[in-house]
């Protein structure tokens, strides 16, 4: 029998296991830069907070689309075909969602002053299965390796 109440969720990777659980409460909840909630073999889903001022950082995914949605919080989505070009500029908030075509060049900053609460799919998946990223410099330094 459906019971009308949601326990507290643990948020770490559930991948490879069937998984429902409220995606707004857990990005919400989620304190760390990066953390992956579902890894499959073609399909990723993470959590992230961005800090007041920070952002994801520019970047380019060449063989994987990426959906993000805005929980919580103001920020400025820029993308373009190329770095130095980036001529898709666009404020988001709560509510909203950024489609990223595979080979894109993408940033979102966080425009407003609290952190930015967002949730990441991409397919195909970009993270190693279990990722936890405390911090944007963390990110940096695992994913220059």
């Amino acid at each position: 029998m459906y019971e009308n109440h949601c326990p507290k969720q643990e948020i770490r990777d559930f991948g490879g296991e069937p998984f429902a659980a409220s995606i707004e409460r857990i990005t919400e909840a989620n304190q760390t830069y990066r953390t992956a909630l579902w890894t499959g073999n073609q399909l990723q889903v993470t959590v992230m907070s961005i800090p007041v001022s920070g952002d994801i950082g520019l970047e380019i995914h060449p063989h994987t689309d990426q959906f993000i949605r805005i929980e919580n919080g103001c920020a400025l989505a820029v993308m373009g075909k190329r770095k130095d070009a980036l001529n898709f500029r666009q404020k988001i908030t709560g509510g909203f969602a950024v489609i990223i075509p595979a080979g894109t060049w993408h940033n979102i900053i966080n425009i407003g002053n609290t952190p930015l609460k967002l949730y990441s799919i991409y397919a195909p998946v970009q993270h190693p299965f279990g990722t936890v990223q405390q911090t944007k410099k963390i990110a940096e330094i695992e994913e220059s390796r």
